[in-house]
């Protein structure tokens, strides 16, 4: 893994942010935290390790509204949690728009102005 990756700026994320595998169309996790190149997520459902992901999570907007973003994500490690039928996972993005991109990087920016 690319150490530039894991040096973007990161959000922490207190809310729930439900994660939704686009492909299954089901809700699998939450965010735990987000970058413009990867996430961590909660899961709630058994991955495929190595897997390549379709998810779906919505950030605050610019105005307040939902924004829907869309990545391509790659599963790069998982481990159980101590709560039982949920682990943590990190995954590296593999695909953003650069719209969505944009978007993120901002939700992002606005964490850290904020502290």
């Amino acid at each position: 893994m690319n150490d530039d990756t894991r040096r973007a700026p990161r959000r922490q994320v207190a809310e729930q942010v439900p994660v939704t595998d686009t492909m299954a169309e089901a809700v699998i996790g939450r965010l735990g935290n987000v970058s413009e190149t990867g996430m961590l997520m909660i899961c709630s459902v058994p991955l495929t390790p190595d897997g390549n992901y379709q998810f779906r999570f919505a950030i605050q907007g610019p105005s307040g509204q939902p924004v829907q973003v869309d990545v391509g994500a790659h599963l790069l490690w998982i481990e159980q949690s101590n709560a039982p039928g949920q682990s943590w996972a990190g995954f590296r993005f593999l695909t953003l728009s650069r719209e969505h991109r944009d978007q993120l990087r901002a939700w992002i920016a606005e964490e850290s102005s904020a502290v």
